[in-house]
């Protein structure tokens, strides 16, 4: 399959193209950009004229509710949103029913995903058995397998020995361990603590909870050397010391979701269960130092934490609603309305969502990790071609996801995808104007 994008303006962050121009695929690989070889004859032509087109956007929190979970999201209906969000790569974390502690459950995971012929699905592993904190995976096996990194999810940290045993066995194997930094015993609440949590009588989780797990991460990745991804910072308290450790050359690497760069505490309202979200919205203070740290690289990528859930989970008071949102269509919008408040440049807002995210992947990616999350000759054509000056309103109604509950809803986002290829298919492209 030929496909020719013509006279778009290619933005690619890992090399700062960013010129308008064409670009040709054969074979799904990226043949030419800028010019057409001579003599190519596509089989298709996307008219990219006032559009961008970059990289396939890398997502690094994408909850697809496969295997277990099928009520609340099925492959089917979360990968089709994926590509229509442009995301073309999105890790997916291990606590799905059962959870991904088998090479069996990661190797049928990635078979449905791959019958599907949309997004590339990269499982985590469970870095304990049942994420229970107690007994090691197999890791080895579960590598060969396809996981890219191992994880607890949204579990709290387990007692300090069992995570130091497993960051030493990571170190000596080079994989990456990916936390939510999280203390077990002051993580329980469901807004964050302050003056709005305690005048709704709502229980509370201190910044506290986040920075003393930092604080252990950090002393366990010097004593082991391991390689440690720390998932959706929530706090400027945190901010700080991730700064510091990564001016100190530990080699961590972090994220922030959508949902903790754009909202605050207050965006609960009247105890609104689309804003029960994990982790919980702060205050304004620290959304404003999570904004910053995206823009100064402090904070590595910028991810959806897609976490569709189902109408009866959602339809129950504040405290007792399962927490979580449908996010994987509007990452691309969120980021690019970020840049625009924040002043920064469409190349670093892109890169906050390509290439920096697929460099989290590192290694795990084997043959693709020269060229996911950019535009390269002869590397994968998985493309994301979307129109800047369109502006759309976030209705949960018309998203894709199987869930349709998002604090976002309402809201006016830049950004129309126009067409998502993977792999040089296209496995998405908006239909006609009205």
């Amino acid at each position: 399959m030929k496909v020719l994008i013509q006279g778009g303006r290619i933005v690619d962050p890992a090399s700062g193209r960013d010129a308008v121009g064409d670009l040709a695929i054969a074979a799904g690989r990226i043949i030419a950009i800028g010019q057409a070889p001579e003599g190519f004859t596509p089989n298709r032509t996307l008219d990219a004229r006032g559009c961008v087109v970059a990289p396939g956007l890398v997502d690094l929190a994408v909850r697809l509710r496969e295997p277990g979970h099928e009520h609340e999201g099925m492959l089917e209906s979360e990968m089709a949103a994926a590509v229509a969000g442009g995301i073309t790569s999105a890790v997916c974390p291990p606590d799905t029913d059962p959870v991904l502690d088998e090479p069996g459950l990661v190797n049928m995971l990635r078979f449905r995903a791959e019958k599907l012929h949309q997004a590339r699905v990269f499982p985590l592993g469970a870095l304990t058995r049942s994420l229970a904190g107690q007994v090691l995976t197999e890791m080895v096996q579960l590598t060969e397998a396809g996981c890219v990194g191992f994880s607890l999810a949204d579990v709290p940290l387990p007692n300090t020995q069992v995570l130091q045993r497993a960051l030493q066995y990571d170190s000596t194997f080079g994989y990456t361990v990916w936390l939510r930094p999280q203390d077990a015993d002051l993580s329980g609440g469901v807004a964050a603590s302050g003056a709005l949590a305690t005048r709704m009588g709502l229980s509370g989780v201190p910044v506290m909870a986040e920075t003393l797990a930092l604080q252990k991460i950090f002393a366990l990745v010097r004593a082991t050397g391991a390689r440690v991804h720390l998932c959706r910072l929530s706090s400027a308290e945190g901010v700080a010391l991730v700064r510091e450790a990564r001016q100190s050359g530990l080699p961590v690497t972090c994220d922030v979701s959508i949902h903790s760069l754009h909202l605050t505490d207050l965006d609960i309202g009247y105890f609104d269960s689309r804003a029960r979200l994990t982790p919980v919205l702060r205050q304004a203070r620290d959304r404003d130092a999570l904004r910053e740290a995206l823009a100064d690289g402090t904070l590595t990528a910028l991810v959806s934490d897609h976490n569709p859930v189902d109408a009866d989970a959602k339809t129950l008071p504040f405290a007792e609603a399962e927490p979580g949102a449908t996010a994987v269509e509007l990452l691309l919008g969120a980021a690019l309305k970020w840049g625009q408040d924040a002043g920064v440049s469409l190349q670093r807002t892109l890169a906050t969502i390509t290439h920096a995210p697929a460099q989290v992947l590192g290694t795990a990616l084997g043959t693709l990790q020269a060229s996911l999350g950019r535009l390269v000759e002869g590397g994968v054509a998985d493309v994301c071609v979307f129109d800047p000056a369109a502006e759309w309103r976030v209705s949960p109604a018309a998203l894709r996801s199987q869930g349709k509950h998002t604090p976002f809803d309402g809201y006016a986002l830049p950004g129309r995808v126009r067409a998502t290829l993977v792999g040089g298919h296209v496995a998405y492209e908006a239909p006609p104007a009205a």
